[in-house]
C-alpha cells in the first residue's frame, strides 16, 4: 500500500507540472490554438486551403514539345524517295536477268549464271527490301505529317476538355456562391470587402491582445465571443498577456462563399506573420514564443451576416491544414 500511495503521488505531481507548460499553446494570437466558431453546415469539413481565378489555357499547350512535332519523315517516307527505290530496284533485277539470259556482265565469271557480284546484289536487294518494311511497321507516331498532326490535335482538345471541366468545378462553389450574394446585394465588391474583412482582422488581434473583447462584440457571432472570452479569461487567471506586435497581412483571398438558412458565408484566407509571445503579467518575462522572431501562419476566417447588404461578423477561425 505504501509503494502504490508513493506511486499516485508522483503521477499527481507530473500532471501538475505538466499543465503549465501544455496550457500555454492555446493563447498564441486570437484562435490560433485551433478552430474556433462555426461555419453552418460547413463546420465539420476543412476550408478549401487556396483559390485563385482559372485563367484561358495557355497557347504555349496547343504545341507540345514532343518529337512528334518535328517534320522530317524516314528515308522513304516520300512518294518520290518510293518510286526513286522501285525504279532501282527493277533496273538491277533487270540487269540480273539479262546476264543470266547470256548476256555479258561485269559480273559474269566465264559470260554465263549467276556470278559473285550478283550474289552481292541480290543480298544488297534482299537487305534493302528488309529495311523498308521494317520502316513500315513502326510506330505510328513517327508516321507522315499528317498523322503527327491529327495527334497534336487530338491531345490539345483533350487538354482543352480538362481544364475547362476543372474550370466549372472551381466557379460552382466560389463564383456562384458570390453570385447568389450579389443578387441580394448589388454593391457587393470584393476590393471592399477584403477591405472590410482586414480590417476585422486587425480589431479582433487587438482586443486580443488587451484581453478585452467587449469592443469587439458587436463584430462577433455569440458562440464566436464565447469561445474567445473564455480563453482570455485563461490568460487573467494565470496572469499571462499574449503580446501581438508587427503584423503584417501578406495575402488575403476569398476561398469559399454559399448560403444557407437565410445567412451568407465567405471564407477568407489569410497569410500573415507578426511577434507572438506570451509574458508574465508581473514580471514582464516572457514564457511563451519569442520577442524577436516573427511567426508566419496561415489561417481561414469565415464571415457571415443575415441575407442583403447587411454588416459581416466573424463565425469561425479555422487553422490550415499540414
Amino acid at each position: 500500500m505504501r509503494k502504490y500511495g508513493q506511486c499516485l503521488a508522483l503521477i499527481v505531481l507530473a500532471v501538475v507540472f505538466t499543465l503549465p507548460a501544455a496550457v500555454p499553446d492555446a493563447w498564441a494570437r486570437a484562435g490560433g490554438g485551433g478552430g474556433f466558431g462555426s461555419r453552418g453546415s460547413r463546420s465539420f469539413s476543412s476550408p478549401s486551403r487556396s483559390y485563385s481565378r482559372p485563367s484561358s489555357p495557355a497557347q504555349s499547350r496547343t504545341e507540345p514539345r514532343s518529337p512528334l512535332a518535328s517534320p522530317a519523315s524516314g528515308m522513304f517516307g516520300g512518294g518520290f524517295m518510293r518510286s526513286m527505290a522501285g525504279g532501282m530496284l527493277g533496273g538491277l533485277l533487270g540487269g540480273m536477268l539479262f546476264r543470266s539470259l547470256g548476256f555479258a556482265g561485269l559480273g559474269g565469271m566465264g559470260g554465263g549464271g549467276f556470278g559473285l557480284m550478283d550474289m552481292v546484289i541480290l543480298g544488297g536487294i534482299g537487305f534493302a527490301i528488309y529495311w523498308v518494311v521494317k520502316q513500315r511497321r513502326q510506330p505510328a507516331p513517327v508516321g507522315g505529317p499528317y498523322q503527327r498532326v491529327a495527334l497534336v490535335e487530338r491531345e490539345s482538345e483533350r487538354y482543352q476538355v480538362a481544364t475547362s471541366q476543372a474550370t466549372m468545378v472551381q466557379e460552382t462553389d466560389l463564383d456562384q456562391g458570390l453570385a447568389y450574394v450579389r443578387q441580394m446585394d448589388s454593391g457587393f465588391e470584393e476590393g471592399r470587402f477584403r477591405e472590410a474583412c482586414t480590417d476585422l482582422f486587425f480589431r479582433v488581434q487587438a482586443a486580443w491582445g488587451n484581453r478585452d473583447l467587449e469592443s469587439v462584440r458587436a463584430i462577433l457571432t455569440p458562440q464566436m465571443y464565447s469561445q474567445l472570452a473564455e480563453d482570455v479569461e485563461q490568460l487573467k487567471t494565470a496572469r499571462r498577456i499574449n503580446r501581438l506586435e508587427n503584423i503584417a497581412v501578406r495575402s488575403i483571398e476569398l476561398t469559399e462563399a454559399w448560403q444557407e438558412k437565410g445567412q451568407d458565408y465567405v471564407t477568407v484566407r489569410f497569410l500573415a506573420n507578426l511577434l507572438d509571445y506570451t509574458v508574465d503579467e508581473g514580471t514582464s518575462q516572457v514564457v511563451e514564443g519569442n520577442r524577436t522572431n516573427p511567426v508566419k501562419f496561415e489561417e481561414f476566417w469565415t464571415v457571415t451576416r443575415p441575407v442583403g447588404p447587411n454588416p459581416w461578423i466573424l463565425s469561425a477561425i479555422n487553422q490550415a491544414e499540414n
